[in-house]
């Protein structure tokens, strides 16, 4: 695609806006439908994004974006546009804001509820060094469940820094906006029964204004008249102090099937196996049948965690609290304290934002919580907010857990039976796709490892998880055609280690897998296992770094988990023997 320039934009009559709209749409679907990413999302914000790069003078003014996910335009209007066609690709650009990749990105972004908070901290370094500048808070709706943005909005009296916050109303986040404030926001979009009333709205203009905020709206999203009217306006404002312009978009808007379908279309990839996410929602249904007291507990992830056919099943025992991390997770530990079996669905990357909450809520009390962490271990094209690699070394420290790793599908359907006997705390972490496998003979036992090949070699490698189980055995049909042998353990529970199973391995050389950072993981266990025993003790995970976007086997050889380098070792311990 083209450059468009800034001067382009500025001396641009609306028609030509709204040509110029419809010439992004097109590039932001055929590079979608080529790499990959956000479609819906960033489809619903492209008249709003021309709007401001035609108002604002980017990069002198700046912009923080609340997800992230409806970037795509703003990086084609910044000098991107020759290389959009990279887009999540490794050593291309990245699918969310970057500070790397461009003076135009002001703030990496990626999670959400961080934009308010941000845009204030960036407003009030401005001040402090005497730069001019509006700094620019790009939320969705999705994100105004958030208990952060709430934090951020009770200070904006307090650091006296105006902002201009653009709450960008679709009424979704990935599904359709749950709670109050999305009540609260929808009454204020069908005020007199126009979707785009605008002047005269409710008394529900005082719950943003009582934060210090002047509030705009409702603007059409989609009207471009409308749209630079408003945000000329809104800058004017901004002299004397913050601002919420409140503009209501359509998800997909110009792709008839993405707004027919703006779930199904969040986001876009190519999918190469079963996953574990419908297995997930198969067993819950199984489980919740069999047991009054299961019950499911998601934040805005109802459809990407498996989970619709339960909430539609059980809508009285099913939980979307919207992106809520923390709230979820203190939650499900007040369900379990009442009586409950909560299961806690979430991605490893967004279990983080929980962490307290895990520690001092659920296990601190001990309480029959399940968590079942989707997409650990490296993720691929959305890059380093979305890689789920810490959660092994971050969990790991935490009493009253325990950690669990199937080796596929099957094993997992089997860990999720077993939860239901346990009386304490269980995370089950598996990534997004696998492989069905065979239904294990005899149940799970927590904490027993289980041994996949057996041989007298002198080397024992110990992998977590389907990914480093399917390397260990792509390794040892290598090392087999070379004359060489070694046994091979699922380790599929990092809390507790097995440790009879590794007192009784008499292999001099150990070497253990896991799909996670090497600090705190599984490597980190076993040779605190083996100190002072005279055993070799090798780990191979990913390095001290945050991963880029990218092909997961590709990042997974790149960052430390490579066929070669475990062959190479398997080599070099044989030469030793």
């Amino acid at each position: 695609m083209r450059d468009i320039t800034n001067g382009e934009l500025k001396r641009a009559s609306l028609s030509q806006l709204n040509g110029i709209c419809r010439e992004l749409r097109e590039e932001i679907l055929a590079a979608v439908s080529t790499c990959g990413g956000h479609l819906s999302s960033n489809l619903g914000a492209v008249e709003l994004t021309v709007a401001l790069h035609r108002v604002f003078d980017f990069p002198k003014d700046r912009i923080v974006f609340d997800v992230g996910h409806q970037c795509y335009t703003h990086k084609l209007l910044s000098g991107r546009a020759a290389a959009f066609r990279t887009l999540r690709q490794e050593g291309g650009i990245s699918g969310f804001p970057k500070r790397t990749e461009s003076e135009y990105d002001s703030y990496d972004t990626g999670h959400a509820g961080t934009a308010i908070s941000a845009a204030l901290g960036l407003k009030k370094a401005h001040d402090l060094k005497g730069e001019a500048g509006h700094v620019i808070a790009l939320v969705g709706d999705g994100s105004f469940n958030n208990g952060l943005i709430y934090e951020a909005l009770n200070s904006i009296k307090i650091l006296k820094a105006n902002i201009f916050i653009i709450l960008n109303d679709n009424g979704m986040s990935i599904s359709e906006t749950v709670g109050s404030m999305a009540s609260v926001l929808k009454e204020m979009k069908e005020e007199d029964g126009d979707v785009f009333a605008g002047a005269g709205i409710s008394d529900d203009v005082h719950l943003f204004e009582r934060f210090g905020l002047t509030y705009r709206g409702v603007v059409n999203g989609h009207d471009m008249g409308e749209l630079v009217a408003a945000l000329e306006d809104a800058k004017a404002a901004l002299e004397k102090g913050s601002v919420l312009l409140h503009v209501h978009t359509r998800k997909g808007c110009g792709y008839a099937f993405a707004e027919r379908a703006p779930t199904e279309t969040h986001g876009i990839g190519v999918q190469t196996g079963l996953e574990y996410s419908q297995a997930l929602g198969e067993e819950l249904i199984s489980l919740a049948e069999e047991d009054g007291r299961v019950v499911a507990v998601t934040a805005a992830m109802t459809d990407s965690l498996g989970l619709r056919t339960f909430f539609e099943k059980f809508p009285e025992r099913a939980f979307d609290v919207g992106i809520c991390e923390e709230h979820a997770a203190v939650l499900s530990a007040a369900l379990a304290a009442g009586g409950l079996r909560p299961y806690y669905a979430i991605y490893s990357t967004f279990l983080q934002r929980a962490y307290d909450e895990v520690i001092h809520d659920i296990c601190g009390q001990n309480l029959p919580v399940v968590m079942c962490v989707d997409r650990a271990g490296i993720t691929g094209r959305d890059g380093e907010t979305h890689q789920g690699v810490f959660d092994l070394s971050y969990l790991s420290l935490i009493p009253n857990l325990t950690i669990a790793i199937p080796k596929d599908i099957s094993e997992f359907r089997s860990m999720l039976r077993m939860s239901l006997r346990m009386t304490g705390s269980l995370v089950i972490r598996y990534p997004r796709e696998g492989t069905e496998g065979e239904t294990p003979e005899i149940p799970i036992e927590i904490g027993k490892f289980e041994v996949l090949h057996s041989t007298m070699s002198y080397i024992v490698l110990l992998a977590a998880g389907e990914r480093c189980l399917n390397l260990a055995q792509n390794v040892l049909k290598r090392a087999q055609a070379e004359g060489m042998d070694f046994t091979i353990v699922n380790a599929r529970f990092l809390k507790p280690l097995d440790e009879k199973l590794l007192s009784s391995l008499s292999q001099k050389t150990v070497i253990t897998l896991e799909d996670n950072v090497l600090t705190g993981g599984l490597g980190d266990a076993v040779a605190r296992f083996y100190a002072n025993s005279g055993k070799r003790i090798f780990s191979f995970g990913y390095r001290d770094a945050f991963i880029p976007h990218g092909a997961v086997s590709d990042l997974m050889a790149e960052y430390g988990l490579s066929e070669e380098a475990v062959l190479s070792c398997v080599r070099e311990q044989y030469a030793r023997r």
